[in-house]
């Protein structure tokens, strides 16, 4: 950008000075017209030539050459530079525009990990990340990128994830929690047992998806690509016809007159406008998403969200937490503390979900010594002696079976009745909790006009029912086998209109089938799995599924900057040939047309970085 900004300052000096000095020094003048074109337009020549040698013969080089060569022939030597200086100003905002696209995704390119410091012998060595192999321990110091996704085994510290997340807030991690590879390490010193080899990180996995996001052009780029091939071998025909045809059979024409009209006509035919701004605005709302910490595979999916008919979405993990907690304690005759305490020690020897939520729930260090005699009842629950009491805990048939009387609870979620020494003492309530992001989620999505959400479940009825009531889903299917998914939503696809597009949001690894049919799947980046990801065409980092709201906003606001770019270069464009073949237009006015109107369809492009808080 800097060589090309000082070649356009150069020759607008010396294209300054050769039109005041006086036509009495003309070989002077010319001179410094021939310098002023050479500074700025060699770089032109030399690629028109070198690809003509390539067999690449028509493309905007080949126009500038051609045209600016042939004003030279013709005396026109101010045109000629003028041409030459205004496209080489179009390429300087073309330049400063791809650089801001680039720099939006810059902190993503940022997270790749130049290093790893992996713990051999009690001896720290600095190695290259795809050389350390699962389950070896690394050691990530303040400052430092985590490397490898993996595991906490010693340390405590707070890590910035806002290059993967976009999200500004530290994350607290300490022993046991998971960590991904691409967050920074704020303050700790960690001790990381790897998990994952580099080829499988969380970090390589999203700069693939960034790198190769260009590759999947949409539907206007691979339009503009064809108009191309076609259109600007067709103009250097109908260019060369009038330069030839028109004074051969109109009697008062001239040759000089005719070429200047075909000149002026391959200067203005050059599709630069279309070329760079399409793809430029694509480009751009990529950007635009990564910024908010949502991954795009490509562009042709960025045009495809903005003209959506449905939404169908996972349940557990996308629209709830994904984990059980303990939500409410119905104790009787004793404290909701004594009843917890009673009820995880039970559990103690479990690793059955809802043991783990009951566990959890105590947040203390349990007691294995006092727990004796467990017994797993299939399909009942836990009895185990804890402190000399026996007790049990489990759902309603557990009860009946030990003819205990219990008070029913008809809370919806998944109920947990305890028994000590015969008597019932209460219930505890575990149920999955709904994100606070996916109220304001559906709010936001039906905004933009989508009003046909369904969720989808493989959970209970009276579950589904109840979130689908909470969050006002019209429409639901629940206790669902993932092949029962997959009917459900080609069915979808089958019955939505053929201009419209299905979107399904999932996380898990039962999901990836669905998200592979789905014209377009959106999987959630953080704690979705890797299969999910992998088959999605958008990744929300943060699993915050109002993100969907955010890419719509994008996605239309990228569309409707493409369309005003391609209806207004296409309409300049079409008038401005017409002038020039007439003889009513100048070249001056065919530079306005070739490269004015590229500035401002890459100006209108920036547009797309200007993305609103909504």
């Amino acid at each position: 950008m800097k060589k090309r900004l000082i070649k356009i300052i150069i020759a607008i000096v010396f294209f300054i000075t050769a039109n005041v000095v006086p036509s009495t020094y003309e070989i002077v003048k010319n001179i410094m017209f021939i310098i002023a074109y050479l500074v700025v337009g060699f770089d032109i020549l030399k690629k028109a030539f070198r690809n003509i040698i390539r067999g690449k013969v028509f493309d905007e080089n080949f126009l500038m050459s051609i045209a600016t060569i042939g004003a030279f022939a013709i005396g026109e030597l101010p045109e000629a530079v003028a041409v030459m200086l205004f496209y080489q100003i179009g390429e300087l905002f073309q330049s400063y525009a791809v650089d801001k696209s680039r720099k939006s995704i810059s902190t993503l390119m940022d997270i790749r990990p130049d290093y790893a410091n992996v713990l051999q012998n009690n001896k720290i060595k600095k190695v290259v990340p795809d050389d350390i192999k699962i389950g070896e321990i690394i050691v990530v110091k303040p400052g430092e990128k985590v490397p490898l996704d993996g595991i906490v085994v010693d340390g405590e510290s707070m890590l910035n994830t806002q290059a993967l997340t976009g999200e500004s807030v530290p994350r607290h991690v300490k022993l046991n929690d998971e960590v991904i590879s691409g967050c920074i390490n704020v303050d700790g010193v960690l001790k990381i047992k790897v998990e994952k080899e580099f080829d499988d990180s969380t970090v390589n996995k999203i700069l693939e998806l960034v790198e190769n996001a260009s590759n999947r052009k949409s539907k206007s780029e691979n339009f503009i690509t064809k108009f191309s091939k076609i259109y600007t071998p067709v103009v250097v025909i109908i260019a060369l016809i009038l330069s030839i045809i028109p004074p051969l059979i109109i009697e008062s024409a001239t040759f000089s007159e005719w070429i200047y009209r075909a000149l002026s006509f391959l200067v203005v035919s050059c599709p630069c406008a279309l070329v760079i701004s399409i793809p430029l605005s694509f480009f751009g709302g990529i950007g635009a998403c990564s910024k908010e910490g949502i991954l795009v595979k490509g562009s042709n999916y960025l045009e495809k969200i903005a003209n959506i008919e449905a939404i169908v979405c996972d349940k557990t993990g996308t629209l709830t937490e994904g984990v059980f907690e303990v939500q409410k304690i119905d104790a009787i005759d004793i404290s909701d503390k004594e009843l917890l305490y009673f009820a995880s020690h039970a559990e103690y020897f479990s690793n059955h979900p809802i043991s783990t939520s009951l566990k959890k729930a105590y947040n203390k260090k349990l007691n294995n010594k006092i727990v004796t005699n467990t017994q797993e009842v299939s399909g009942q629950g836990v009895i185990a002696t804890v402190d000399k009491k026996q007790v049990l805990v489990g759902n309603e048939k557990l009860m009946k079976s030990h003819n205990i009387k219990y008070k029913k609870n008809k809370e919806i979620g998944t109920i947990i009745y305890v028994a000590i020494d015969n008597k019932f003492s209460g219930s505890i309530l575990i149920s999955d909790k709904i994100k606070e992001d996916s109220y304001k989620a559906i709010t936001l999505i039906k905004k933009y006009g989508v009003d046909k959400f369904i969720m989808l479940t493989g959970d209970r009825d009276s579950i589904a029912s109840d979130v689908a009531n909470k969050l006002n889903i019209k429409e639901y299917y629940a206790e669902l086998l993932p092949n029962e998914k997959v009917s459900i939503v080609e069915r979808l696809m089958n019955e939505k209109k053929s201009n419209k597009n299905l979107v399904f949001v999932g996380d898990g690894i039962n999901d990836a089938p669905v998200l592979a049919i789905s014209d377009i799947g959106i999987s959630m980046g953080a704690l979705g799995s890797d299969a999910a990801i992998e088959a999605a065409d958008i990744v929300l980092m943060t699993d915050e599924i109002s993100k969907i709201s955010k890419i719509i906003y994008i996605s239309k606001k990228t569309m409707k900057i493409v369309k005003e770019n391609i209806f207004f270069a296409i309409a300049i464009k079409v008038a401005v040939l017409v002038l020039s073949a007439l003889g009513i237009s100048t070249m001056w006015e065919a530079v306005f047309a070739d490269v004015g109107v590229s500035i401002l369809a890459i100006l209108n492009a920036l547009r797309i970085f200007l993305v609103k808080n909504k």
